[in-house]
């Protein structure tokens, strides 16, 4: 009797051929590689988010690790330094920025910092960085003021864009700086400079330069004298001022004012004591002559 052999059908079943074809789209890959598990994660962080229980627990154990973290010692910002930076304006930063040591440098919000120090009137720009050791590093550039300006009782020192850069107790802290007086005087930085660059070779007569009706400047001397400019020009019409002092010695005649308003006719006024004396002068004259 012959025995009967059975074989094992080689050729895959109908269901697993149709899956072996659509495993082979690369649509249907990234569906279930990607999309799939993602979709499954959106769920979950969504069913997490809607129950109250669960979000809480979630935003404790974060901060719970924040902190774990942000007091490590290594983390810790336990000194400021300000390179180059004077005393008082360590102090108003300081102020300014409310910083309170030792801090962890991820709660340092080193933009908001940078941003409040560059509100001081005396910073024109800044820079901060955290360093390694614990150190927080505060660059700044400080206004340079050019003139002090006395707006009505108080004195302000003023850079040379006409920002306040500070307030001074005492004419006498900056006398090296020109004195600029009047309305509107430190929007016109520039031209009293220039002025005061001219007025050179009588620097140390020079006492300050005044606005009038916020369009033209007077220049006082010591002496009671003043250079009265025009609203235009006003540096050419001193040049001249100047030019005829050196050759003529003007401004240390009996002279209280240079009036220069009128390029084509400048005056001069002359003191109540030269007044009189032309007066005598001109009676004895006509008293001969008569």
């Amino acid at each position: 009797m012959r025995a009967v052999v059975s074989y094992a059908d080689p050729s895959p079943s109908l269901l697993r051929y149709r899956f072996e074809r659509l495993w082979l789209k690369p649509s249907v890959r990234q569906l279930v590689r990607l999309w799939l598990p993602l979709g499954a994660v959106v769920l979950a962080v969504f069913a997490a988010s809607s129950n109250e229980t669960i979000r809480q627990t979630v935003q404790a154990k974060s901060t719970q690790m924040f902190e774990a973290v942000a007091a490590r010692p290594e983390l810790q910002v336990t000194q400021v330094v300000f390179p180059e930076v004077s005393d008082d304006l360590q102090q108003q930063i300081l102020t300014v920025t409310g910083l309170e040591l030792p801090i962890s440098s991820l709660d340092l919000d080193v933009a908001a910092l940078k941003n409040a120090i560059e509100t001081l009137d005396a910073v024109e720009s800044a820079q901060v960085r955290v360093l390694g050791g614990g150190f927080l590093e505060i660059l700044t550039v400080e206004r340079d003021p050019v003139v002090v300006w006395r707006d009505g009782d108080v004195l302000r020192l003023v850079d040379h864009e006409g920002r306040r850069v500070a307030d001074i107790a005492r004419r006498s802290a900056r006398g090296d700086l020109p004195l600029i007086v009047g309305l509107g005087a430190e929007l016109e930085v520039a031209e009293a400079m220039n002025l005061v660059r001219v007025a050179d070779p009588i620097s140390d007569r020079v006492r300050g330069l005044v606005r009038v009706g916020e369009r033209r400047w007077d220049m006082v001397l010591d002496r009671g004298q003043t250079i009265m400019l025009p609203e235009y020009g006003a540096v050419s019409a001193l040049r001249r001022v100047i030019a005829l002092h050196q050759a003529e010695d003007l401004l240390n005649r009996d002279v209280t004012i240079v009036d220069m308003r009128n390029g084509e006719r400048p005056v001069l006024r002359l003191t109540d004591e030269a007044i009189s004396e032309l007066r005598r002068l001109r009676t004895e004259v006509r008293g001969e002559d008569a």
